[in-house]
C-alpha cells in the first residue's frame, strides 16, 4: 500500500475550526438514558461555549448544581474535563472555578471516501484541525477489496495518532442507515454492507459511518456558517449528493436516503439534443451524469464561451431538481461544495435564477445560493462530528 504522509503542525490546514451551533436532538431522552443525556449536555456546553463554572453549566443545562458537580467530577476522572483555575471577576463572594473540555487530549480518525481515485484520511483534533494525513490509491477496487483497503488505511491512521483515539468517523457515498450499514453505494460496489460493525470489530475502536453529503452538512453546521433554519448542502465530486439540516436537525428520511438528488432523472431524452447518459445506479439521465466533477470537466474542456453556456445549462438542471425540495421545506439557503472553478460562476448563477423562477416569491426572493464556507477538509471535519456525536453526545 502506497501512501502520502504529513504530520505535525505543518500538516494542519489552518488552526482549529470555529465551533458553531449544536444540532437539535431528534429523539426524546428516555429515563434510562437520563444520565448519558445530562452528561452530553455538559460536554456540549463546554465544547461550544468554552471554559465555564459549575454554576454556568447548571444555568445552561437546567440541571441542579449537585447533578452538575457529580457529572463534572466524573468527567474529570475520565480525563475529558479539567479544572482551569479561578475566574477573575469583581463579584462579591467566593470566586468560581472554571472547568474546560480537554479537546487537545484526544483525537479522532476521519476518512473521506468521496474520491473515486484515492481514499483520504486524517488524524483530527476534537476541534476539527488536521494533525496528520494519509491517502491511498483505490486503483479501481470496489466491493470487498475496497473494504480491505479502507481497513488498512484506518490502521495506518490509528498508528499515526499522537493521543488516545475516541473513534473513527467515515464519510461514504451512498445510502447509509443509522447503524452504519451501507444500504447501497453503487460507485463502491457495496450493498447491505455492515461497515461500521465490521470495522469496529477489526480495529478495536468505535466506528461511525454516514453519508458523505450528510457529514459535510454536519461540518457546515457545526464549524461553518450554515443556517440552522433550513439549509441544503449539495456536494459535487465523483458523484452528487446533498445533506439537509432543518430547524437544527439533520433530515434522514424514511429509507435514510434524504438528499439523494444525484439520482433524480433530469435528462429524459424528450428535449431535442439531450441524450441521457448511463449512470452507475443502472438508470440513465440522472443529475449525477451531468453535474459530477468528471462530467463537468469533460464538458468544459473546449471553447470557454461554449463551456460557460454548458455550465449554465447544468445549473438550470440543478435548479429544476432543487426547486421542489426548497419549496417543500422552505429552505433558507443552498450551499455548494465542490471545485469553485466549476461551480462558482455560470452554474451557480443559473441554478439560483432557476430556483427563484420556479418557487414562490416568498421562498425564492430571499433564498441564498453560495459556495460552502469550509475548505476541502470539510468532509473530514464532518466525519469528526460523527465521532463527537456518537461517542460524547456532542454535535
Amino acid at each position: 500500500m502506497t501512501s502520502t504522509t504529513s504530520t505535525g503542525p505543518a500538516a494542519a490546514t489552518g488552526t482549529a475550526r470555529r465551533v458553531g451551533r449544536m444540532l437539535r436532538p431528534t429523539a426524546k431522552a428516555l429515563p434510562e438514558h437520563g444520565r448519558a443525556h445530562n452528561r452530553s449536555m455538559v460536554l456540549a456546553h463546554l465544547f461550544h461555549v468554552g471554559p465555564s463554572s459549575r454554576a454556568d453549566l447548571a444555568r445552561s443545562t437546567g440541571l441542579t448544581r449537585v447533578t452538575v458537580s457529580g457529572l463534572v467530577s466524573e468527567l474529570i476522572g475520565e480525563g475529558l474535563v479539567e479544572e482551569l483555575g479561578i475566574r477573575a471577576e469583581g463579584k462579591v463572594g467566593k470566586p468560581a472555578t472554571l472547568v474546560g473540555m480537554r479537546t487537545e487530549a484526544y483525537q479522532v480518525v476521519a476518512v473521506d471516501l468521496t474520491d473515486d481515485l484515492r481514499l483520504h484520511g486524517a488524524v483530527m483534533s476534537l476541534d476539527g484541525a488536521v494533525v496528520a494525513r494519509r491517502s491511498v490509491p483505490l486503483d479501481g477496487q470496489t466491493g470487498e477489496p475496497a473494504v480491505e483497503l479502507l481497513d488498512a488505511l484506518c490502521r495506518d491512521l490509528l498508528d499515526a495518532a499522537q493521543r488516545p483515539v475516541i473513534g473513527v468517523g467515515i464519510a461514504s457515498p451512498g445510502v447509509i442507515d443509522p447503524a452504519g450499514v451501507v444500504v447501497q453505494a453503487p460507485n463502491r460496489g457495496w450493498y447491505g454492507l455492515p461497515l461500521a460493525e465490521r470495522l469496529t470489530a477489526s480495529l478495536g475502536v468505535p466506528v461511525h459511518v454516514a453519508n458523505d453529503a450528510n457529514t459535510r452538512a454536519l461540518a457546515e453546521f457545526t464549524y461553518g456558517d450554515a443556517s440552522g433554519k433550513g439549509t441544503i448542502v449539495v456536494t459535487v465530486g465523483q458523484g452528487v449528493g446533498a445533506g439537509i439540516v432543518v430547524d437544527g436537525a439533520l433530515v434522514l428520511g424514511r429509507h435514510h436516503a434524504a438528499g439523494e438528488i444525484g439520482h433524480v432523472t433530469v435528462v429524459d431524452g424528450t428535449v431535442p439534443g439531450q441524450v441521457p447518459a448511463p449512470c452507475a445506479c443502472g438508470r440513465a439521465g440522472c443529475l449525477e451524469t451531468v453535474l459530477s466533477v468528471p462530467a463537468l470537466r469533460l464538458a468544459v474542456a473546449g471553447d470557454p464561451q461554449e463551456s460557460d453556456a454548458h455550465l449554465a445549462s447544468v445549473g438550470r438542471l440543478l435548479g429544476i431538481a432543487l426547486a421542489p425540495v426548497v419549496s417543500a421545506l422552505d429552505l433558507a439557503d443552498v450551499l455548494l461544495s465542490g471545485p469553485p472553478e466549476l461551480l462558482d460562476g455560470p452554474l451557480r448563477e443559473s441554478a439560483l435564477a432557476t430556483l427563484r423562477a420556479r418557487t414562490m416569491p416568498v421562498i425564492g426572493d430571499g433564498l441564498a445560493l453560495r459556495m460552502g464556507s469550509l475548505d476541502e477538509d470539510g468532509t473530514l471535519a464532518g466525519a469528526t462530528v460523527l465521532v463527537l456525536s456518537g461517542q460524547l453526545g456532542v454535535t
